[in-house]
């Protein structure tokens, strides 16, 4: 149930499971967009990576918001009553973008010598009730994929893995501008992410990323 007090309620519907690292660090990035808007998920990202873990731990951690997402579009298609046209139309080609990202990190992952993760459980509450509802959801996720890869960026070691990043972040923003002008409204809320103190960030999520 969505909650009035929060800055982007309908995050709070969102359950994300699993036990590995980066399936917590995306509760704790959503717990942050939730309760204090998605400009904190950036800088919480960004000194969440900075902690420990390297390119692959960054790369998994990508492929965890992947997952969400491609999971939210499968199942947005089969459950929304309705949906068709324009909003079909462009649901189908996110869905097939994110499973596309879900390949390539995978494949990155395994070229690092590393261990992909799996695709955590999720539930996304009453997002499927209705078209707007999600697609408000929607919104909420590409400009929260955004925020995040923007935040882990910083902390990318290879050249090559940050290229990728990039070539993934842009598509995410395409998308989030696409779905904001299904829903009429402007593509993009400004020409800048409002800034936030990484400082007040921290204190801000603490509670809810203690274990």
């Amino acid at each position: 149930m969505s909650n009035p007090k929060l800055a982007v309620p309908e995050l709070s519907t969102v359950q994300i499971g699993g036990h590995t690292r980066q399936a917590f660090l995306l509760r704790s990035a959503v717990a942050a967009g939730s309760v204090y808007g998605l400009s904190t998920v950036g800088p919480f990202v960004k000194q969440a990576m900075a902690q420990e873990g390297g390119d692959v731990d960054i790369l998994n951690f990508a492929l965890t918001l992947e997952f969400l997402e491609a999971a939210y579009y499968e199942q947005g298609l089969e459950q929304v009553s309705g949906l068709a046209g324009p909003v079909e139309e462009i649901a189908t080609t996110l869905r097939d973008n994110e499973n596309e990202h879900v390949d390539a990190l995978t494949q990155a992952i395994n070229d690092l010598g590393g261990t992909p993760v799996e695709a955590p459980p999720v539930d996304f509450g009453d997002a499927f009730s209705s078209e707007a509802a999600f697609l408000e959801l929607a919104q909420t996720f590409e400009d929260t994929g955004v925020s995040a890869y923007n935040g882990a960026a910083p902390n990318i070691e290879s050249t090559d893995v940050l290229a990728s990043a990039g070539a993934i972040v842009q598509v995410e923003a395409r998308h989030a501008a696409a779905i904001r002008q299904l829903r009429e409204q402007p593509i993009t809320p400004g020409a800048f992410d409002e800034p936030l103190e990484m400082d007040a960030v921290l204190e801000a999520v603490q509670p809810f990323i203690a274990s």
